[in-house]
């Protein structure tokens, strides 16, 4: 019976992930482009370590059109926020209101967590990203790997399946990752709208990704 379970919920997940895939294809496109009609709201995936800071570069490199910034981190991750904190004080203005925020979601998956158990936290990342999502409704998610962006970015695309905003997903893969993706490159290859790669090697092998060099 749990086998049957089992097979069972893997062919529902399998079937979700292909439908959000098409849900991609049909809607990507020119009119896509983020920044045409004033500001983007920005949810901002933020992972430990290397994965703050690399996204905090991006984040620099952005206009003060790409505001509200709404970051999101895991809740295990004891250093992202004071990073995020001090980033955000010192690129504000002195005489400017602060306009960026700060979330915590379960982790998705730990490192070195087997691929069953993932599955689960996964799920329950999934369920505090769902409303967090709704309810900010951003124009793009911006993320650089760590795996708490898999939910979220699900959690946009099913605002547009529902017709209630479209989110662009942006993804720029880790600057370490020369030959290979990342897990979590290697899903949301599949349904981002941007994918960025930071070697050629990569763009050879992934052809829808984009290669501009070293981003960050």
């Amino acid at each position: 019976m749990a086998v049957l379970e089992t097979a069972l919920f893997a062919l529902l997940f399998i079937s979700f992930f292909f439908l959000l895939r098409l849900y991609v294809t049909l809607t990507s496109g020119p009119n896509t482009k983020p920044g045409v009609k004033g500001n983007v709201s920005v949810l901002v995936v933020a992972g430990s370590g290397g994965h703050t800071s690399e996204i905090l570069r991006l984040v620099e490199s952005l206009t003060a059109a790409y505001s509200p910034r709404h970051y999101v981190i895991a809740d295990t991750d004891m250093m992202s926020e004071e990073k995020i904190n001090s980033f955000e004080n010192t690129k504000q203005k002195p005489d400017s209101t602060s306009q960026f925020t700060i979330y915590r979601i379960p982790r998705s998956r730990e490192v070195h967590q087997s691929w069953t158990s993932s599955v689960w936290s996964t799920l329950n990342a999934l369920r505090f990203s769902l409303p967090l999502v709704f309810r900010l409704k951003p124009d793009m998610v911006l993320c650089n790997g760590p795996g708490t962006c898999v939910p979220l970015c699900v959690a946009g695309l099913l605002l547009g399946i529902l017709g209630m905003k479209k989110v662009l997903i942006v993804y720029i893969e880790s600057i370490c990752r020369v030959e290979t993706l990342s897990l979590t490159g290697k899903i949301l290859y599949y349904l981002s709208d941007y994918f960025f790669v930071q070697w050629s090697s990569l763009r050879d092998r992934y052809p829808k990704s984009i290669f501009l060099g070293r981003i960050v």
